[in-house]
């Protein structure tokens, strides 16, 4: 077998769940983030359980706009066959009860949690000191002082920058080469490449809602 050769991976497909949400090709030319010995590529980003089982991400990053509840991290869990990343407050949730809901989200069996742009470095610190699974720190900009966040506990960074995310990962990377970075890759295949050349790691991709996804079986039916 010359180098240029690769073996082909055996695929299997059930008759009934051939149709599932497939994360874009681009994203598996990352590089990966290796947790706990499974190499992570790619997040779909939602908390809808029918997508999460319905999906080829290799993780869930299950973050959402509302104060966490551990009742919905442990549906999540429980009905997900692939690792889950918690978020665990940070904005409006913070102090005490993100170190709670950070050791009830490990307990669960999540594989990591996310902590919102605004917490505190003490805060993001008591996080990282009172669970044993990597904490990932959002950052939403290129003002962010990266040193005191890895220093506070952060293993991992979350760029969120919106259209400025290749950017801000670009900067980060050049300043900190081995820091493990996830970032928003975009809707398209250009811009999920354009976020993993700038040096990110991992990319979450935000899925088409299930809402959309019906309305194209019924046109397809319709039709």
């Amino acid at each position: 077998m010359t180098p240029k050769e690769k073996k082909l991976s055996p695929q299997i497909e059930s008759k009934l769940r051939h149709n599932i949400l497939r994360i874009p090709d681009e994203a598996y030319r990352a590089s990966g983030i290796v947790i706990y010995g499974k190499r992570i590529k790619s997040f779909v980003f939602t908390t809808d359980i029918a997508i999460i089982r319905n999906c080829n991400a290799d993780a869930v990053f299950a973050v959402y706009p509302f104060t966490p509840q551990p009742a919905i991290s442990e549906a999540i869990i429980k009905s997900a066959y692939i690792p889950v990343f918690c978020g665990v407050g940070g904005g409006t949730t913070k102090g005490l009860r993100t170190i709670s809901l950070a050791k009830d989200a490990e307990s669960q069996g999540a594989i990591g949690v996310v902590l919102n742009s605004p917490v505190s470095d003490l805060n993001l610190l008591a996080v990282a000191e009172s669970v044993d699974i990597p904490v990932a720190i959002t950052v939403t900009d290129s003002n962010t002082n990266i040193s005191d966040r890895i220093a506070a506990g952060a293993s991992i960074l979350n760029v969120a920058a919106a259209a400025d995310t290749p950017d801000v990962v670009a900067k980060i990377r050049k300043n900190f080469p081995d820091i493990p970075i996830i970032a928003t890759g975009g809707k398209t295949p250009e811009s999920i490449l354009k976020t993993i050349e700038a040096g990110a790691n991992a990319i979450t991709y935000t899925p088409p809602s299930c809402q959309e996804l019906f309305k194209q079986m019924m046109e397809k039916y319709r039709g």
